[in-house]
């Protein structure tokens, strides 16, 4: 058993308290943050003359030779250590001898691992954001191509009014594009470094932790040190974006889900992302949507976890907060795995622009631009409602569009109809003439994109 403790215990620790108490089974991810504010720390030290040259340069050289040794695997991180903090000390030690002892002048475990854990979320923040970045581009892309393509609108998953492909991606490029910003909000909030807070009340070592911040990237000190060891908002924060982020790609996932399906045949998924049956060999089932709907629970379960871990918890640093590790990583992994595959189906999918075209006709999707057509001829709107209502079911009755009426049938009707009718609703000019701001229409569609490239780069 490596410990950093033990002076005041006069009875070794029972070997299961050692093991439920241990981290290293799942702290050991954090070897690199723990390394690198280790190495600032020094740095700090050294500066402050809290140690010598020598011994920063020692102890730097040590812990640089750990971290080589380590990421080439000759170095495992093994079980008889307590924590991720313990086997690096432990190892400098036996490598540059009573100099290691030094490293942990002036810090606690409780500063330390809040620090790792924050340098930990950092990096997972960026990498989420890039991962949002490229599938933002594949909608992009996809709205660009389809700003023609007419398909069906819903509400209540009933066909509702005609718009574009490009406007139906535009919807999930505001969703993920919020997601964007979110990222950048927590990046900026929890971007102050809490090294130097010691236990919970600071150290009466002459530290310049606003150095050590500068060091590690951070925008400056945190200014208590009761709540910058106990602090794990900013993994509450993360975790929210994080089931927030699979809460649209799973909603994004049921609609390929449903527009895949032999009823709507709108997309085919790319053989590279799809699977088969064992036993039906027809089958080309969409497994990759499945699946990242059926992961999003599983990021769900992390937040409601650290969320009621949290809940609890008197000022400051109490062992519950181990518990912020294992499931935030296993939904930072699974966020982080499902973005990039997500983004690959989507970007080999091919759209089925004529079968989208025809069910908006099959769908009455034009049947308020033809109340619009009688309102604007003078019909108050709520009788127009009514009268588009009885053509409506004559198109049910007769199994056809409201394209597909002969004039006459509209006329026996409401006489108000005229030829031009037939331009008033078809699937074009219900789209063309919505132009409103975050409307189908082209020159609305055109402007948004615009925004959406400037703001990614790629104008």
């Amino acid at each position: 058993m490596a410990q950093l403790w033990g002076g005041r215990f006069t009875k070794k620790t029972d070997q299961m308290v050692y093991d439920f108490n241990a981290s290293i089974g799942f702290d050991r991810r954090l070897y690199r943050q723990d390394i690198e504010g280790s190495m600032a720390h020094v740095k700090m030290l050294a500066k402050q003359k809290i140690l010598t040259e020598e011994e920063r340069d020692r102890i730097l050289q040590g812990l640089s030779g750990i971290l080589a040794d380590v990421e080439d695997g000759s170095l495992p991180i093994t079980k008889e250590y307590e924590d991720i903090h313990s086997f690096v000390e432990a190892n400098l030690i036996d490598r540059i001898g009573d100099a290691g002892k030094k490293l942990h002048t002036g810090r606690s475990r409780n500063d330390q691992v809040a620090l790792d854990m924050k340098l930990y979320v950092r990096e997972e923040v960026q990498k989420t954001e890039e991962l949002l970045t490229d599938l933002l581009k594949v909608i992009l892309h996809i709205m660009e191509e389809n700003l023609d393509t007419i398909m069906p609108g819903f509400t209540h998953l009933q066909k509702a009014q005609p718009i574009t492909l490009a406007h139906h991606m535009g919807a999930y490029y505001e969703m993920f594009r919020r997601d964007r910003s979110r990222l950048a909000d927590i990046y900026e909030r929890m971007n102050v470094c809490p090294l130097g807070s010691g236990a919970l009340a600071g150290t009466t070592y002459p530290l310049d932790r606003d150095y050590t911040a500068e060091l590690l990237g951070f925008s400056g000190a945190t200014l208590n040190s009761m709540d910058s060891v106990s602090d794990r908002d900013y993994v509450i924060e993360y975790l929210s974006a994080l089931s927030t982020i699979m809460m649209h790609l799973s909603r994004f996932s049921e609609e390929i889900i449903i527009w895949n399906s032999n009823e709507y045949q709108f997309v085919e998924i790319d053989d590279a992302y799809s699977t088969g049956s064992s036993i039906m060999p027809q089958k080309k089932n969409p497994d990759i949507a499945e699946l990242v709907r059926g992961k999003t629970g599983r990021v769900y379960g992390a937040l409601m976890s650290m969320l009621t871990t949290m809940k609890g918890i008197p000022l400051a640093y109490n062992k519950d907060m181990q518990e912020d590790k294992e499931m935030a990583f296993d939904a930072m992994d699974t966020v982080n795995a499902c973005l990039p595959l997500f983004t690959g189906m989507l970007g080999t999918m091919k759209f089925q622009i004529s079968v989208m075209e025809r069910s908006a006709k099959r769908g009455f999707t034009n049947a308020t631009d033809a109340a619009d057509y009688l309102v604007n001829h003078g019909v108050p709107f709520r009788d127009a409602h009514g009268i588009v209502g009885r053509l409506v079911l004559t198109c049910i009755e007769k199994e056809c569009a409201l394209d597909d009426l002969t004039l006459d049938e509209y006329q026996a009707i409401s006489p108000v109809f005229e030829e031009d009718i037939y331009e008033a609703i078809s699937m074009k000019t219900c789209v063309e003439k919505r132009l409103t701001k975050g409307a189908p229409g082209k020159g609305a569609m055109l402007e948004a994109i615009a925004i959406y490239k400037k703001e990614l780069g790629c104008e």
